[in-house]
């Protein structure tokens, strides 16, 4: 497995397999051929079919400044390595100078065609959540702890830049207002949630307003544009946050608490990135957004000190009932019905946890079982609900 560096990114929105994978993609073959006369690049499967709502061309264009870009959309072609793959071309005295086949795996990741030696190394033995909770079993290791001994101190580091983020993210979007570009005229809502409090608000009121101001804060801020961090994607990037914050404001916890959080939900996104996958393209929503929320659940199982079967059962509950979700933007955008679906998924990650605080001993299904699940059940949905906007909310909506 990856380190949590690749896991969790930090950059602009509004999609992480559609935006920041495109744009890596475009800034490395830049840097192959600078002495390129111009670039060709095609797209194809579901970057071809919400390239314009996921500003897919954008990124790509910017990322290749200022040398001239042609850009062709391919909406036919089905045999594809994976539904997000990328043709880049160099053009130099009008011949194709180099080609390169790129797929944008999810979270901002890319994978290059017959190029393994680009790929960032592993700096993790274990592959599977089994094999993890062996280890820190026998080792008397909790899941933070596991992290710092697989990358060293300077994880920390990271994670805190990661957690700096995560909170500015929430503090810009409630305090933004308006329309969110696209077409929608979707109205923000973050900071009506947030200050606008119920005429008769009991506690459980009260943190599900909160929780869900955090999640659309941030999920807000990526359709916008905004920066934000993955987790595991842009799409699902305000789960995690809003439920971190809260917890942090309802209980006290210090930063360094939520560091080991952040880095205990990190081994439950990389599991899954790792042995399904974490791309709305490739899985659905359930791959994004039930990922976020498993993520969440972990990270707060450990923020409470939980064990490790009870971390697992969280996780595996959270990610169990967001089998079969799909994935149908209204328009190719990030908005409907994705930043309702953060907030959801943070509300039930906390009831996960719950959960899990008492029902743990009575569990049947691993994690690894459910995300084995998950992916075979992806891989089973028909493409239309699998970020191409053909089906669902994306052809009902007029």
């Amino acid at each position: 497995m990856k380190s949590l560096q690749e896991l969790y990114r930090i950059g602009r929105g509004p999609s992480s397999s559609h935006t920041m994978g495109p744009d890596r993609a475009a800034r490395r073959f830049g840097a192959e051929h600078p002495d390129a006369d111009e670039f060709m690049i095609t797209l194809y499967g579901s970057l071809a079919k919400t390239a314009l709502g996921h500003m897919t061309d954008k990124a790509i264009r910017e990322a290749l400044a200022p040398k001239p870009v042609q850009i062709s959309i391919d909406q036919f072609t089905t045999d594809l390595p994976h539904p997000n793959t990328m043709d880049f071309m160099a053009i130099k005295n009008l011949t194709v100078a180099d080609k390169w086949r790129v797929m944008s795996i999810g979270g901002g990741a890319i994978r290059i065609e017959g190029k393994p030696h680009m790929d960032t190394p592993d700096v993790y033995k274990e592959k599977n959540f089994t094999q993890i909770k062996e280890y820190c079993e026998n080792n008397h290791l909790r899941l933070y702890e596991y992290v710092m001994q697989c990358e060293g101190p300077q994880i920390c580091d990271y994670l805190e830049t990661v957690w700096t983020q995560m909170k500015s993210s929430i503090k810009e979007g409630l305090n933004a207002t308006g329309l969110l570009e696209g077409g929608l005229q979707l109205q923000r809502k973050a900071r009506y949630l947030y200050s606008q409090r119920h005429m008769d608000e009991s506690a459980s009121t009260k943190e599900n307003r909160l929780v869900c101001s955090y999640a659309f804060a941030v999920s807000e801020q990526n359709a916008g544009g905004g920066i934000v961090v993955t987790a595991p994607t842009c799409g699902s990037c305000g789960v995690l946050p809003a439920v971190l914050k809260y917890m942090q404001e309802r209980n006290g916890f210090s930063d360094k608490d939520i560091i080991k959080a952040i880095a205990a939900a990190g081994v439950i996104g990389n599991v899954i990135k790792t042995n399904a996958s974490i791309s709305g393209a490739e899985c659905g929503c359930q791959a994004e957004v039930g990922s976020a929320c498993s993520m969440a659940s972990a990270g707060l199982a450990e923020l409470f000190g939980m064990d490790l079967d009870q971390i697992e059962y969280a996780a595996e509950v959270a990610m169990e009932h967001h089998l079969g979700l799909t994935c149908d933007p209204i328009m190719g955008l990030v908005q409907i019905p994705c930043i309702e679906r953060n907030a959801v998924a943070a509300m039930r990650a906390i009831n996960s946890v719950s959960l899990a605080n008492f029902l743990t001993h009575t569990r049947k299904i691993s994690f690894d079982m459910v995300v084995d699940t998950m992916y075979e059940t992806g891989k089973d949905l028909f493409s239309k609900y699998r970020e191409t906007s053909e089906g669902g909310l994306a052809i009902k909506y007029k």
